[in-house]
């Protein structure tokens, strides 16, 4: 074994995982004050009965609440807005319960709500450019989807849509949340179609940060880690599963993890531009890109850094996602995954992704709008914090590719 190059490791939430754990957030709240508020997304949670018995738990333990609720990507203003409103409630704890739209939202507001100024004063790019210095009320989160990994990382993402648009983020280690409780069992009522676009964020995170440039052999196991669990859980929990449910949300919370300490890649880095300028859900963009740019990291890699460590990780993922533990997979070539020799299991990686796109339906780019003439601003947009830790640097025309494979 080589010796460890030094690493850190940001802070962490303290982390509540398990079926049935969002029946002890009444007890997370009041352990850290005695006004919340709670933010949730449009209707779903409010409409289940878990939304009264968090009321009456509040209730019992002598908490008082305010609440509001985002539907869809938050953008600035929506952030400003609900600041003004909630400033003088005397909030003590935020809680944001929902997606992970939801869990930015919230996160956001945390780290606003006391000083009281405008979120543009620090949105990365965008912004004014002001240092953020706080103080940020104690943030609970608690996801109910599985895929962006936000309750686990620091950094709020915002949007503004359009052509001018933006998708950015306002980022600060004051603003990881002091719990996640990330209970499967919220999953149940989540729809198929969206379980499975945020699944593919989720893997597509835990393929990226197994393969960054920061990665460390930390997160190197954490991803690996999550990239077993998914394999294990995807379609199980698509199909209903509830022990894949918890795979899959296990998975998601580890991406996270990762994410915040290594960064991503190509995906995410054309993720920024293309949600900012179109009516993308940000699970689809990764699940309809993320093969053509493992296929065009490879070949890059192939040509350019064919020693370093990113080929191997990507072909130890490929040999798991052929194997004999991945869901879905037919089983009649899972028997040779293991001997399959590193460039024949790179091959087999993309070959799974490709087969995925097409199992989940997932559209191409030109189903919302994108078109060969907004290739250009696309690549020019994409090179955000997300693309400085893909495991090659990527020229200008195979960033383009990836976008055109997908058009």
């Amino acid at each position: 074994m080589p010796p460890i190059a030094p690493f850190a490791i940001a802070r962490l939430p303290r982390i509540v995982f398990g079926a049935g754990s969002v029946a002890g957030l009444p007890d997370e709240i009041a352990a850290l004050g005695g006004r919340a508020l709670l933010v949730t997304g449009g209707a779903s949670f409010r409409a289940s009965p878990r939304w009264q018995a968090l009321l009456d738990g509040l209730a019992a333990r002598g908490v008082a609440w305010s609440a509001t609720a985002i539907a869809g990507e938050p953008s600035p203003e929506q952030v400003d807005a609900a600041v003004a409103a909630h400033r003088g409630d005397g909030i003590a704890v935020v809680v944001g319960i929902g997606g992970g739209s939801v869990l930015d939202f919230a996160k956001a507001l945390a780290g606003l709500l006391v000083p009281g100024n405008s979120v543009l004063d620090h949105l990365e790019g965008v912004g004014r450019g002001v240092p953020y210095t706080g103080p940020a009320l104690p943030f609970v989160a608690v996801p109910t989807t599985a895929g962006t990994g936000s309750e686990a990382t620091k950094n709020a993402v915002l949007s503004r849509h359009g052509p001018a648009g933006f998708k950015k983020s306002f980022r600060d280690d004051a603003l990881v949340a002091r719990v996640a409780v990330v209970d499967p069992d919220l999953l149940a009522t989540c729809p198929p179609g969206q379980l499975a676009a945020n699944g593919m964020d989720a893997f597509t995170q835990l393929l990226e940060s197994l393969v960054s440039t920061r990665a460390n052999p930390l997160t190197e196991a954490l991803a690996w880690s999550g990239l077993e669990a998914f394999a294990a859980g995807f379609f199980p929990a698509l199909e209903g599963s509830a022990e894949g449910r918890g795979r899959l949300a296990y998975a998601a919370l580890l991406s996270g993890i990762c994410l915040a300490q290594t960064g991503l890649g190509s995906v995410h880095g054309l993720a920024s531009p293309l949600g900012a300028f179109f009516p993308i859900p940000h699970g689809v963009v990764c699940g309809t890109l993320v093969a053509e740019a493992t296929a065009v990291n490879l070949a890059a890699l192939r040509e350019r850094r064919p020693d370093g460590p990113a080929l191997p990780r990507y072909a130890r993922a490929g040999r798991l996602l052929a194997g004999p533990t991945a869901a879905g997979m037919d089983d009649t070539a899972a028997p040779t995954a293991a001997a399959m020799d590193d460039t024949a299991a790179q091959d087999a990686l993309v070959a799974v992704l490709r087969g995925w796109q097409e199992r989940l339906a997932l559209p191409r780019l030109a189903a919302y709008g994108v078109a060969e003439a907004d290739v250009g601003r696309i690549v020019a947009d994409s090179r955000g914090s997300s693309m400085t830790t893909n495991p090659v640097v990527l020229e200008d025309a195979e960033i383009a590719a990836i976008v055109r494979r997908r058009l």
